[in-house]
């Protein structure tokens, strides 16, 4: 398996810097909120990943991969659950940013960050069509499956780490809620326009 782990971190590396639902809600919430904000949402879609995973390795993902209503009900509650996201975007943009303090807001955002990353068909594909290609036949495939997943959670949050702090640096150029008020449009159109990419890359031909 250690000569499979390195191609697997590259390749996982490779993938979680392709833009796409988390990447894109991270930094529109780092900026927006700043970075306790964007860490309490990176720990909920670690989480997602990880559960993800698992359910991934107990063979619910063939099911829902093979499942056309299954599959066809995730991917439309990730896209409809991205457009509230817009939409909430746009209205917390419009409230003062003292209000970001306080431990029920981190909360909020941890749950938002799972949520959005239970519903997000592309990465459950991931595991379903990628990993798959690491696991060898000399070794017990679950405890492969529970490493490998271990492993890209790892990358994964490490990327969305960097996009964080990145973009957390950013925020105070909104200080002024004129400013922020006017970004927040932006930044709902910034997630509206992933919900749209999210419904036309994961589209399949049944």
């Amino acid at each position: 398996m250690l000569e499979t782990l390195l191609p697997f971190i590259l390749t996982a590396f490779v993938i979680e810097l392709t833009p796409g639902p988390n990447m894109g809600y991270l930094a529109v919430l780092s900026i927006d909120r700043g970075r306790r904000a964007g860490l309490a949402a990176v720990a909920g879609v670690a989480l997602g990943l990880l559960l993800l995973g698992l359910a991934a390795g107990f063979g619910l993902g063939s099911i829902i991969s093979e499942t056309r209503w299954l599959y066809e009900t995730l991917r439309w509650g990730g896209v409809a659950y991205l457009v509230w996201l817009a939409w909430d975007s746009y209205r917390e943009a419009q409230k003062p940013l003292q209000d970001n303090g306080g431990e029920r807001n981190l909360m909020g955002y941890f749950g938002r960050g799972l949520v959005s990353n239970l519903l997000n068909p592309k990465a459950a594909v991931f595991y379903i069509a990628v990993m798959p290609n690491f696991i060898s036949a000399d070794a017990p495939a679950g405890r492969q499956s529970l490493v490998l997943t271990l492993v890209y959670v790892a990358v994964a949050t490490v990327v969305h780490l960097g996009i964080v702090v990145l973009a957390s640096t950013l925020q105070p150029l909104l200080a002024s809620e004129r400013i922020r008020s006017r970004a927040g449009i932006g930044f709902g159109l910034v997630l509206l326009g992933i919900a749209i990419w999210l419904a036309i890359t994961t589209h399949r031909n049944w």
